[in-house]
């Protein structure tokens, strides 16, 4: 029954919370406005707003909460996934070195120019992120399949591409660069776009119907690898296509918003307190959870220190921290 609640409930609330979010802004709109603008944009028969407003609307804050959305989802069923391969209760999205080859490629469009716009930084950074697993699959071996060496491989491919990143910013970066290298690689959904949302609403979809349909696999894998074999899955292959689709998932995610923290890390336990440890269940929890997580998050980083915007990377630390904290607690008294 309490499933059944909660499945009922979050969709719900993640809805008004994209209507408020929407609605919250320096250009200070109602709920009602918003919905009018969707409903012209979506063809009923319903007076326009003027041309400003609906500007706003439909090319600004719509296209940034639908990625915010996305991306909370996407990084926190990742996490999920990550969660139970490993049965590391610490795994995120960026296991794999992703984030940090993503600051690299990213990093190296913004100093040496090789295009300019927010295309070729996303560009820049989903390959980056490619060839950070590239990395960690070579470091790993023949074996990248076992979860130990996989993270270590992790681990390694991370700092080697952080140390890059650094090398680039120390060599060439101007004090303008500097500014918006710091300001993308804390986490930024400013350059929200269409595109960015098509992309991440495309490589989203098709990652979560693989991990949603892989959730047997991934109970099995929350009592070990032994289990898992005995119940008929084969680990290796199981654990290639998930680290995989994981990896590409969090490459097209961190290519569109940078690297933002704790959501993949955080959600997966908050949405295992509401609707416990079934896959089935758990992963479209984490991804209404994540999305409402994240839409609440950018709204506060560009409306609370209006006109200067703060990266969301550092609003979901300063959240994620506690709530992680709580969270921890809670497990300790009920162990």
């Amino acid at each position: 029954m309490r499933r059944a609640i909660v499945m009922a409930v979050l969709p719900a609330v993640l809805l008004l919370s994209a209507a408020g979010a929407i609605a919250a802004g320096a250009a200070d709109l109602t709920v009602g406005q918003v919905l009018r603008a969707l409903a012209w944009h979506a063809g009923l028969p319903v007076t326009p707003l003027d041309p400003l407003t609906d500007g706003i609307v439909w090319h600004l804050r719509l296209p940034r909460v639908l990625l915010a959305g996305l991306v909370g989802a996407g990084l926190a069923v990742c996490g999920a996934v990550l969660q139970a391969l490993t049965r590391n209760a610490l795994a995120d999205p960026y296991l794999l070195g992703i984030s940090a080859g993503a600051s690299t490629g990213a990093v190296a469009v913004l100093v040496f120019g090789f295009a300019t716009g927010a295309a070729a930084l996303s560009a820049g950074a989903f390959l980056g992120s490619a060839a950070a697993f590239a990395v960690a699959l070579a470091l790993a071996g023949r074996r990248w399949t076992e979860p130990a060496r996989i993270l270590l491989a992790g681990v390694a491919a991370g700092q080697l591409f952080s140390a890059a990143t650094s090398l680039i910013v120390v060599s060439d970066a101007t004090a303008q660069n500097t500014r918006g290298i710091t300001f993308w690689l804390l986490g930024s959904l400013a350059a929200a776009s269409w595109t960015s949302v098509a992309t991440c609403a495309a490589v989203g979809a098709v990652a979560l119907l693989c991990c949603w349909a892989a959730a047997p696999a991934l109970d099995a894998f929350t009592f070990g690898t032994d289990v898992a074999q005995s119940l008929g899955f084969s680990p290796a292959r199981v654990r290639a296509l998930l680290f995989t689709v994981t990896a590409v998932l969090a490459a097209a995610l961190v290519a569109g918003s940078g690297a933002i923290g704790f959501v993949g890390l955080t959600v997966p336990h908050a949405a295992r307190a509401l609707a416990g440890s079934r896959h089935r269940t758990l992963l479209p929890v984490c991804a209404l959870v994540g999305a409402t997580f994240l839409i609440w998050a950018d709204t506060v980083a560009r409306t609370v220190f209006a006109p200067q915007e703060v990266p969301v990377g550092v609003v979901t630390a300063l959240l994620g921290v506690p709530a992680f904290a709580v969270l921890l607690r809670r497990r300790g008294a009920a162990g």
